[in-house]
């Protein structure tokens, strides 16, 4: 019998599953996590779920075939600036693009506008005297005897890690790969990251930041890549590691230690994966994912069974909703709309005498106050404590004592400073951290075109299903579904992920006119390599599903928009579909078409993908287990649409059976999460476990 474990370190809470492949049979642990060092939290992690099986944990461990991983390292290593002491080679005259940026505010009215500290301070960018121009063409060699002396200063700077960007290199690369073998050779014992390789698209700021950040935090990876598989190693666990990956996959450590940056979004990416598995397992075409968790909120749309995708994303933002404050990294990525609205989120007094929660989180380390590990100021989990809504002697199943006193000493210190009582403070914190979770996912919808009533509200994560009917109700939002196991619902996410692997280029030229035998050329190497990665993660060529896209514009248009070819190999790609695609698609987002315009190519993305596993996730049953429709009990909330405390009957989730039909208000437990139900609603237990809460509104 083989199983798979999935692990998620969060800002919190690290959570796993154990999953037995054959039958989809899960079981589910949750720790807090260990920031000092994340591997003790996953070792812990892992050993509650050994130890849920028959056979123990020495026996169970040597059937695990594969643990597949998401984290937060990434990010944090950029939040924090913990990444290794990194150099930058560049063209000469380029030094100074992280400084110079876009030229754009990302606030227009204010003037003392900040941004972040480029990763590579000016004193560690080494300049070399080569030049590719924009069609490719070398204008000026590369000197091996340039390289030759760089490798040396390199040798006497402490720089763990080296970031090499020339110009157009991702039109032609020769010059980074002749650069970067040198300088492996007279200068090793380094990690190097090329620009072609980690990002080879157009735009010279971003290809330049993004490849300095992968630099940046790659030794930190590897070493974290290492210690990892160490520490599974101790544990008898001798199966393939996978990481997750942004755009939704997953891929092997090897890949992932070398181009890291694409794991900043990996955790997020989970609940969006398993907000859609489990909208495909009831039909329902139109998801919008939900996951909150203790230190965000992440809100995606997907239509199909496919989330949205960008192809350019920010990190480490000075203000971290605001566009444009950040730095900017390319790399396919789930498009997330993200606020810092976690159970973990802070609440206070602002500048202007009001109550604000968020963005920045206590996390695990001190906590909530009702945590009592030493946490003083209030957050959304005392405020959901307080309410009702969480049960203080069995949350995490009762494995952790919450103190409701604690809570109410840090809510009504808080309510002192703004003339209300504990009770007004738990509720204002609750309505303000609901609101600005349904704004993001509302401005979110609207970006892509679409109306909100049209969607299924699908939550996962720890503090998601306390959160999601009053945040769907404020959308409008018809149907809301909570899956089984929807506290750990990354993991599940990770266990449905398909394997995949991109590859994209940049060259510029018109549609009319285009070199069609060098597309064919490009294509076939970039499936080539695709299928290579894919093969190490045992996906059989003939299983592939390939998707190629272009970024298109007019001629003089400073944007593109991407055009999807489907699995088109470059012999499908005539002019003539080409254009007819182009305009298609530029029409249906303008309206209109731009006449006597010139449409060109900008870049060519390809990416090949595993099918996605459908999966029917349920626990390990008990014969003991007895099942009743009646209530386990009772529980005084707060009633939002009635403004005041009520006494509701409480349902253990996993004792109702399915086809149940319950009437709103009710409270329904589980070890690793509780879906709140304040307001008259119709509430299904489905076949598959799922919850089902359908809502109505007045016309």
């Amino acid at each position: 019998m083989a199983y798979q474990i999935a692990v998620d370190v969060g800002g919190t809470f690290t959570d796993g599953v154990l999953l037995n492949d054959a039958t989809d049979t899960i079981w589910v642990a949750k720790s807090l996590t260990t920031p000092a060092d994340p591997g003790d939290g996953i070792a812990r992690v892992v050993e509650m779920l050994l130890d849920q099986l028959p056979a123990g944990p020495t026996g169970a461990a040597s059937t695990v075939d594969r643990v597949v991983h998401g984290t937060t390292l990434i990010t944090n290593t950029l939040l924090e600036r913990k990444g290794a002491r990194t150099a930058l080679v560049v063209t000469h005259g380029a030094e100074d693009v992280l400084d110079i940026r876009r030229e754009m505010r990302y606030d227009t009215y204010d003037l003392a506008a900040t941004f972040p500290e480029p990763l590579v301070p000016p004193e560690a960018r080494f300049p070399v005297a080569e030049r590719i121009g924009p069609a490719g063409e070398i204008r000026r060699p590369l000197s091996e005897a340039e390289l030759g002396q760089l490798a040396d200063r390199l040798a006497q700077e402490d720089v763990s890690a080296v970031a090499i960007c020339f110009l157009h290199a991702c039109v032609n690369d020769q010059h980074e790969r002749a650069a970067a073998e040198v300088l492996r050779r007279v200068s090793p014992g380094r990690s190097y990251s090329l620009s072609s390789e980690v990002a080879s698209e157009v735009g010279e700021y971003e290809r330049m930041s993004t490849v300095v950040a992968n630099a940046y935090v790659q030794p930190v990876v590897e070493h974290y890549m290492r210690v990892l598989s160490r520490r599974l190693a101790g544990l008898d666990i001798a199966g393939r590691l996978d990481i997750m990956v942004s755009h939704g996959g997953f891929t092997e450590a090897e890949i992932a230690a070398r181009f890291p940056i694409r794991l900043l979004e990996s955790g997020p990416a989970g609940g969006v994966l398993s907000a859609i598995n489990c909208g495909q397992a009831e039909g329902i075409d139109r998801v919008l994912a939900f996951d909150m968790g203790g230190t965000t909120a992440k809100s995606c749309v997907s239509i199909g069974g496919t989330p949205a995708i960008t192809h350019v994303f920010e990190f480490a933002r000075v203000r971290r909703f605001k566009r444009g404050s950040g730095l900017p990294a390319v790399s396919p990525s789930i498009d997330l709309i993200e606020i810092g609205a976690g159970g973990g989120s802070i609440a206070r007094r602002s500048a202007l005498g009001l109550l604000q929660v968020g963005p920045d989180s206590s996390g695990s380390e001190p906590g909530p106050a009702c945590y009592d590990l030493g946490g003083t100021q209030p957050t959304v989990t005392d405020a959901d404590l307080v309410l009702g809504y969480l049960d203080a002697d069995n949350f995490l199943g009762g494995t952790m004592k919450l103190s409701n006193s604690k809570a109410l000493d840090a809510l009504a210190a808080l309510g002192a400073e703004l003339g209300l009582t504990a009770e007004e403070t738990a509720w204002g914190i609750h309505d303000i951290v609901n609101e600005n979770m349904a704004a993001a996912a509302r401005t979110h919808i609207a970006e892509h075109g679409h109306d909100a009533r049209s969607f299924t509200f699908v939550s996962t994560g720890g503090a998601g299903p306390v959160h999601a009917v009053d945040v769907a109700r404020r959308l409008r939002i018809p149907r809301v579904l909570c899956p089984i196991a929807s506290g750990v619902g990354s993991c599940l996410g990770f266990l449905a992920a398909p394997a995949r692997s991109d590859r994209s280029w940049s060259r510029l030229e018109p549609v009319h006119g285009f070199d069609q035998q060098d597309l064919d050329r490009r294509i076939t190497a970039a499936r080539g390599a695709i299928a290579t990665d894919l093969a190490r993660a045992q996906v059989a060529p003939d299983e592939i599903l390939w998707r190629t896209a272009a970024e298109m514009r007019y001629l003089g248009q400073g944007a593109s928009i991407e055009v999807d070819f489907a699995a088109a190999a470059g012999t499908d790609l005539s002019t003539e579909r080409l254009l007819a695609s182009f305009e298609a698609e530029y029409r249906r987002l303008y309206g209109r078409t731009v006449p006597d315009g010139v449409p060109e190519i900008v870049t060519w993305r390809i990416a090949g993908q595993s099918p996605r596993q459908q999966r029917h996730y349920a626990f390990a049953t008990d014969a003991s287990t007895e099942l009743s429709r009646e209530p386990a009990g009772q529980r005084r909330i707060y009633l939002p649409g009635e403004k005041r405390y009520a006494t509701v009957p409480v349902f253990n989730r996993y004792r109702v059976p399915p086809g149940t039909v319950l009437a709103g208000p009710a409270i329904i437990v589980e070890p690793e999460s509780t879906l709140v139900v304040g307001h008259p609603a119709r509430i299904s237990v489905l076949a598959s476990g799922t919850i089902q809460v359908d809502l109505e509104y007045a016309a």
